[in-house]
Formats: structure tokens, sequence, C-alpha cells
């Protein structure tokens, strides 16, 4: 599963095969958990790891790069694809919570993150799908305000 969600490439496969399979509401699916990957990979690789220098697990654990360990990325953009895709389809969001789950477990389970890290990484998903869900009403209203 690890090697499935390096580089989001799990989520990629599955906005494709939505997009393609899944007509109009697959688009809307893919493109919506596309969006939210986004934004929690923005907020948990370039902006988080970055304030927050916390190291991996020991490497006596698993062997892994000395890149921060808070919060999950991997966790992040699983979370963000899966609740964004599920607000739109929530049967295949239901199917890919499975391997959303299956990845922040293994996050834990391989030593690469401390629970902790994944806990931070499912918020900053969830978040970054409310934030996308949103941002579009909270433009609109701040462009008639001004």
């Amino acid at each position: 599963m690890e090697e499935a969600a390096e580089h989001t490439k799990l989520w990629c496969g599955t906005a494709a095969a939505l997009a393609v399979l899944g007509g109009r509401r697959g688009r809307r699916a893919a493109l919506s958990g596309l969006a939210a990957m986004a934004m929690a990979q923005l907020l948990s690789n370039a902006a988080c790891k970055q304030l927050v220098e916390r190291p991996r697990p020991p490497k006596e654990w698993v062997p892994h790069d000395n890149s921060s360990s808070f919060p999950s990325g991997h966790t992040a953009a699983a979370t963000a694809f899966t609740t964004a895709v599920t607000l739109t389809w929530p049967f295949v969001g239901a199917a890919c919570a499975v391997p959303a789950a299956m990845v922040a477990v293994e996050r834990v389970h391989s030593g690469a993150h401390y629970p902790s890290d994944v806990a931070a990484g499912a918020a900053i998903g969830l978040a970054s799908t409310w934030t996308i869900r949103h941002l579009p009403g909270v433009l609109r209203r701040y462009v008639r305000l001004t």
C-alpha cells in the first residue's frame, strides 16, 4: 500500500478512472478530490513540515528519509481525496475509505510516523476538503462586499 500511495499515485489513478468511467459525477468527484488533495499536500508538506521539524521515529525501526515527521503528508492526501470524493459520490468515497485508512495505519506501522503525525495529517486533509468545498462561496461573498 505504501508504494501505491507514494507521490499520490493511488489517488491520481483513482481520479483518472473516475473521470474516464464515472461520467459527469465521476469528473466532479475526481476534480474535487484532486483539488482537496493538492491543498492538503501544500499545507502538510510545504507549510507544516517546514514549520515543525519533528524527527522521525528511530531508523532502527525502519529506514526512512530525514524529512520532518510531522504531519503525515500521505495521510493528509488520502484523507482529503477520500473525504472530497465522498461528499460528491458517497458510494465511491466509501470504497476509497479502505485504502485511505490502510495508508494511515501503515504510516505508523512502518515506523515512518508517530500516531500524532497521522492524526495531524488526517485533520489537515479534512480542513483542506472543507476549504475547497466552501472557498467558492466565501470568495463570492467577499467579491460582492468589495
